[in-house]
């Protein structure tokens, strides 16, 4: 099933909000997105309806296998591209809003063969993931 960028984006920044705080709220989905809580409200309900998301008593908000599994392919998508646009020596600002914008739109295919061209000029290193000095490569066992 094809899921909606907006989705995609809802559940990366849930993702983020779950590795950062330990926990995800909609206020803090909210903020990251830079949209209303009624907007995160809607998302939800369409998210959970779906089955990505569950949601508690007290309305924190867990991720399904599903649901993690497509916010950590888009996640990882994020950093690579953020990280590899940083090694060609485009600003960290401007890398995170083109990755963010490009994400969706990239191929499997392409995406693929981005990150072994970014392993091919890391060198010997490939296997890892994308570090802070701007190296990328594409990690094994979860694409």
């Amino acid at each position: 099933m094809k899921i909606q960028k907006s989705s995609e984006d809802y559940l990366e920044a849930m993702l983020m909000m779950q590795e950062k705080h330990g926990y995800i709220r909609s206020i803090d989905v909210a903020e990251q997105l830079g949209v209303t809580k009624p907007s995160v409200s809607y998302a939800t309900k369409r998210l959970r309806e779906n089955g990505y998301i569950t949601m508690d008593a007290d309305g924190l908000i867990s991720l399904t296998g599903t649901g993690m599994e497509i916010a950590q392919r888009i996640y990882e998508r994020h950093k690579r591209l953020t990280a590899f646009f940083i090694h060609l020596g485009v600003d960290e600002k401007t890398a995170r809003e083109d990755a963010c914008k490009v994400e969706h739109d990239l191929s499997e295919r392409t995406f693929d063969a981005l990150c072994r061209h970014a392993d091919q000029a890391a060198g010997p290193r490939s296997g890892q993931s994308a570090g802070a000095g701007g190296q990328v490569s594409r990690q094994t066992g979860n694409g």
